[in-house]
């Protein structure tokens, strides 16, 4: 079976985590097949591009192509609007959610001076950091995540902000210097996860990849993944687009928590929904999910949402 990836370090290395638990599913081998993306190939920044949705266009048309048997995305760059022809088969157990600091000489946000160059490619990240600490100077970037941290050791960049599964998955947490939790810095839906993608008319029947990808999704992940990008779907917001939204799952309740804010970081507006898992079965999480993202969706925009950024209509 081929495996369609993007060809950075951080796409291969978290296929290659996929491919070795479908291989083990399926009692097949799995062949990583790199595919270059416009979002790879471009330098211009991601909001200028359209959005992260632009690494996973090329991706969806190889998989129709036939050019491979299923991909791998990282759920917060995969837009929300349903693909014509193919589905989202699987979400694995999440890693870290949460964003890390990883500043020159151990440095915490706090410690960091006034004016000192903090690097960062995503909207959310500015806006958060412009809320945090706006004396700082937030320079946009792009790159894969070493160029990144070679800014900070030559002297480039004071600090940058990155997403602390990627960071893992590259074993490069001896970087971090903060982690920011997610109470307080609340990160991209889906941030953490891994979506397995694959044709809709391949999971009709017994086949091989069909049971592999069942046996490797994991329903609690996807239902809270689920409810944070409903968020993102009913604000008619892209990937790309300054709003952190956190769900996670007791023995009692399933919670999910969204932030939008100003890019200036001058504002932002938060609501929280819990709902009793008590009546919840594994057929009916995703209802769930779908459920307790609507009314703070609603919230959000009559509390101002879209007024504090671009929202409706913006859906990448």
């Amino acid at each position: 079976m081929r495996l369609g990836t993007r060809g950075s370090a951080l796409a291969l290395a978290q296929a290659g985590v996929v491919a070795d638990a479908i291989a083990e599913a399926a009692g097949q081998p799995v062949e990583l097949v790199p595919i270059s993306t416009h979002g790879d190939r471009s330098r211009e920044s991601l909001s200028s591009l359209g959005g992260t949705g632009v690494f996973a266009s090329a991706l969806r048309e190889a998989l129709l192509r036939h050019e491979c048997d299923f991909v791998v995305h990282s759920l917060k760059d995969l837009p929300t609007a349903p693909y014509d022809g193919l589905a989202i088969a699987a979400v694995p157990a999440r890693a870290d959610a949460r964003d890390a600091l990883c500043a020159r000489d151990g440095m915490t946000l706090a410690d960091l001076p006034s004016g000192a160059r903090v690097g960062t490619g995503s909207p959310r990240r500015v806006a958060q950091l412009r809320t945090t600490r706006p004396d700082l100077e937030v320079v946009d970037i792009r790159g894969n995540v070493d160029s990144r941290l070679r800014r900070v050791s030559e002297g480039d960049l004071d600090a940058v902000v990155l997403a602390a599964a990627g960071l893992d998955r590259l074993g490069r947490l001896d970087a971090v210097t903060e982690y920011f939790p997610l109470e307080d810095w609340p990160t991209a839906p889906g941030q953490g996860a891994l979506a397995i993608e694959v044709r809709a008319e391949d999971l009709h029947g017994p086949t091989p990849l069909a049971r592999a990808v069942e046996y490797i999704d994991e329903p609690f992940t996807h239902a809270a993944v689920t409810a944070e990008r409903s968020v993102l779907a009913g604000l008619e917001a892209g990937c790309s687009a300054p709003i952190g939204a956190t769900a996670a799952f007791s023995s009692e309740s399933l919670s999910l928590a969204a932030t939008v804010y100003q890019l200036d970081g001058a504002r932002s507006i938060t609501r929280a929904h819990t709902l009793p898992t008590g009546g919840f079965t594994l057929e009916n999480l995703p209802a769930y999910a779908v459920a307790l993202a609507g009314p703070l969706t609603e919230e959000l925009l009559d509390a101002g949402a879209a007024q504090l950024a671009p929202l409706r209509g913006s859906a990448t």
